[in-house]
């Protein structure tokens, strides 16, 4: 029977003696310190900290540094990790010492092991091809083999145009493959544009001065659009003197580039080309609406032209004595009154109300 109590109170002291009392603990006058105090290392690099078990003289307490990878040296309360290739990911660094009195103090290495991320793609989600203007599309960045995603953020661009940044809710610390992905609304302006993604590994002020970035190749945009005026609209009404040459412009902008089609109201010999319509020495026979009709695989539009020819006023002056001819042309009646005039030094006219 006393055998088994003596059992028992020697398990019970091994078991306190296993136990790793945090750094915080309220009956420890000094804990254990890093220097540095964090460290972050790349995946198969090396890695060395120092740990100073305590200022006191504690050379008569247990004291030590617990470790699952790498070489540990003392040199009087001083105690020295190194490892010459760190690749084990979620171990822990603890350094500590038994007081009689305060029992075990401790402290724990900031330890962050990082891989930078192997690969980032962008792509559309369920879509390929060409867009369309005001649509919504999904962007998707696939970021692969990085660790710790939690300390990832990626950062969607249009352009130079940062569109979203983004984190993960991971807290997973060995490599993952990770997506994450952005709506966007397309329009006219994104035609052309460049899409892209980039991961960066933020890492806090232990880490690399220039944080781990890698980008992903651009994505061109083809935002396909209906026509588009270019330019102000039309007068109701264009008026122009017989015999004048007239230019119609119909210009247009839209993705794919539109087509053109032109209805008039006689058939004579014009000059088209694309949007812009002709007409040389314009005619009585020219008046009337001209229809532009402009379309591509998105839409099609159309827009009026509306043409009133006045006749030409011919007045001759001369210095001399001479017989002078005016023709006046009333359009609306189309009647043609010749005026027959001998004026001297210059002729005068008066036009009929």
């Amino acid at each position: 029977m006393l055998s088994c109590y003596l059992f028992l109170i020697i398990s019970l002291m091994i078991s306190f003696r296993d136990v790793r009392v945090s750094a915080s603990g309220s009956n420890c006058t000094e804990n254990p310190v890093f220097t540095p105090s964090a460290l972050v290392v790349k995946y198969g690099d090396p890695a060395n900290v120092t740990c100073v078990v305590c200022q006191k003289d504690c050379r008569g307490d247990v004291f030590g540094l617990e470790k699952a990878v790498g070489e540990v040296t003392k040199n009087g309360t001083t105690m020295f990790w190194t490892v010459d290739r760190l690749t084990e990911w979620g171990i822990s660094v603890m350094c500590y010492y038994d007081h009689v009195a305060s029992g075990q103090c401790s402290s724990t290495l900031d330890l962050t092991l990082y891989q930078p991320p192997e690969s980032v793609s962008i792509s559309f989600v369920n879509h390929t091809g060409m867009m369309f203007e005001e649509q919504q599309y999904t962007l998707q960045c696939s970021v692969q083999n990085v660790a710790p995603v939690q300390n990832l953020t990626v950062t969607f661009y249009r352009g130079n145009t940062a569109l979203g940044h983004l984190q993960s809710n991971s807290e997973e610390k060995k490599p993952v493959n990770e997506t994450f992905t952005l709506n966007t609304n397309s329009s006219r302006e994104d035609d052309g544009a460049q899409y892209w993604c980039e991961a960066k590994l933020e890492l806090g002020p232990a880490g690399p001065q220039r944080p781990p970035v890698v980008t992903s190749e651009k994505l061109p945009a083809i935002v396909h659009y209906g026509p588009e005026l270019i330019g102000p609209p039309n007068p109701d009404v264009i008026t122009v003197t017989e015999g004048d040459t007239l230019h119609l412009n119909c210009s247009f902008v839209g993705n794919p580039s539109p087509s053109y089609t032109w209805t008039v109201p006689v058939n004579s010999s014009l000059s088209d080309n694309g949007g812009i319509l002709t007409i040389k020495s314009i005619g009585f026979e020219h008046e009337g609406q001209y229809i532009c009709t402009v379309s591509n695989t998105v839409g099609t539009v159309t827009k009026e032209f509306n043409i009133d020819v006045q006749g030409e006023i011919l007045v001759c002056f001369s210095q001399f004595q001479f017989q002078c001819l005016v023709i006046f042309c009333l359009t609306n009646l189309n009647i043609l009154f010749f005026y027959f005039l001998y004026q001297t030094p210059f002729p005068t006219l008066q036009l009929p109300p």
